[in-house]
């Protein structure tokens, strides 16, 4: 970073300049291609667990496009049978299963430099880098967003009302009547936390227009 850079950083930090250093933040964030994914996998263990299926859509100027969702299931290496009680994907269920390198190359393709939606965002992205790592391809360095802390955002500040530390996906739904039919497969919770995006998107717009700087200082 140069010197004019911190110097412009350091005014932004005290709230003396509003602009970003990056102008390509300086864009209506409706504008910009999402990629809104999630991940169903044998277990919340970084390093032993393993991706079991990875879900995508795209959403873009409001919209999101079904049509060309990304929903692959990677060959089992690992399995744990505790956690077939949530995702409900066993080894002989899904009879296209690719290997976990051609999932993660054809996802790469599909995400392209979009910025990736998805809840809880760091689980889904270190267990997407770690694989990445595993099989001797770069991580992703895309700027992400957490609906769940995008969340916390929208509620009201009082000493008067209680609010979790955290916020799950079925706390979302709740909140907003999405429909949990689907919930627990990727794509459906991919899906789920779009519509949820959306929403919190609505509800922030209402103090004031939504750039990408408001996002990413």
């Amino acid at each position: 970073m140069t010197l004019k850079e911190k110097i412009i950083e350091s005014l932004q930090i005290l709230g003396i300049l509003k602009e970003p250093i990056d102008e390509k933040l300086n864009r209506p964030i409706e504008s910009e291609r999402f990629v809104v994914l999630d991940t169903e996998t044998t277990g919340f263990d970084y390093e032993n667990d393993r991706i079991l299926c990875i879900g995508a859509i795209t959403l873009q100027n409001g919209i999101i496009n079904l049509q060309n969702a990304f929903e692959h299931y990677m060959d089992q290496e690992h399995f744990d049978k505790s956690s077939v009680q949530i995702h409900g994907i066993i080894r002989s269920d899904v009879l296209d299963h690719k290997s976990e390198l051609q999932v993660l190359q054809m996802f790469l393709d599909y995400l392209g430099d979009s910025i990736i939606v998805a809840h809880h965002t760091k689980f889904d992205m270190t267990m997407i880098n770690n694989a990445l790592v595993r099989n001797g391809l770069a991580k992703i360095t895309n700027r992400t967003l957490d609906t769940a802390s995008l969340y916390k955002k929208t509620l009201i500040k009082s000493n008067l009302l209680q609010h979790k530390d955290h916020y799950t996906l079925d706390d979302l739904a709740d909140k907003f009547d999405i429909s949990k039919k689907d919930r627990h497969t990727a794509i459906g919770d991919a899906y789920i936390t779009a519509i949820a995006f959306l929403k919190i998107l609505k509800k922030l717009r209402e103090k004031d227009a939504l750039m990408l700087y408001h996002f990413f200082r």
